[in-house]
């Protein structure tokens, strides 16, 4: 059942402005994202109405527009279920993942203003906070953000936009390995700022691609 795999308060009533369609979409990719909508969970179109406030018939286009797009399955005479992806599917992506983001430490090396390096430490520093006190979710969302400031100093628009449409699903298989990589990924990430500081693209690269290889084998490693 749906409400029995929600965390009480997941699901916030929507608010008011903007396309409905595209604020349902919106919040259930963001559920899914984050395992509140686990891997193989039955979506029943009831329950997530009213878990949003919504009618039906906004749901239903949200779940045809997340099965187009591969985060949710729909199985004729069973429904919708959230889809759970395979080892290759996570592989594949998490092996982009790593040539994009390769490219954009040395990049982040070459370009990076004294600023954008505080910015950086700056969310280490919350992640390693949030490590600290087991706060999960703001550790992948801090992960996240320092991704993506790595991404935005490297200052090449085209890879930012094809970061962009992984950058969601990284975050889906981040997740479950969070706590497993713990303080370490933090570690990772202040010597990939050494590296960026120091303009040292060589190495920015090497501690970025050895960093998200690392997340790349304990995602395969997470049920061992």
């Amino acid at each position: 059942m749906l409400s029995a795999g929600l965390p009480h308060g997941a699901v916030p009533k929507l608010e008011r402005p903007g396309p409905l369609r595209e604020r349902v979409y919106e919040a259930l990719l963001e559920l899914i994202t984050t395992r509140a909508l686990r891997p193989g969970q039955h979506l029943v179109e009831s329950e997530l109405a009213g878990h949003l406030g919504v009618s039906r018939q906004p749901v239903r286009e949200a779940l045809q527009r997340l099965n187009t797009e591969g985060w949710v399955d729909l199985r004729p005479a069973q429904g919708a279920f959230v889809h759970e992806p395979t080892e290759e599917e996570a592989d594949q992506l998490l092996t982009v993942r790593t040539l994009l983001e390769a490219e954009a430490a040395r990049l982040a090396a070459a370009n990076a203003t004294s600023a954008g390096i505080t910015a950086l430490e700056e969310l280490c520093a919350t992640g390693e906070q949030a490590v600290a006190d087991g706060e999960v979710d703001t550790v992948v969302a801090t992960n996240a953000a320092f991704h993506a400031k790595v991404m935005e100093l490297a200052g090449n628009v085209v890879l930012a936009e094809l970061a962009g449409q992984v950058d969601r699903r990284v975050r889906w298989y981040y997740t479950p390995v969070a706590r497993q990589r713990g303080k370490q990924s933090w570690i990772e990430h202040r010597e990939l700022i050494a590296a960026i500081s120091a303009r040292d693209e060589g190495r920015a690269t090497e501690v970025m691609r050895a960093h998200t290889e690392h997340t790349r084998a304990t995602y395969h490693q997470r049920n061992a």
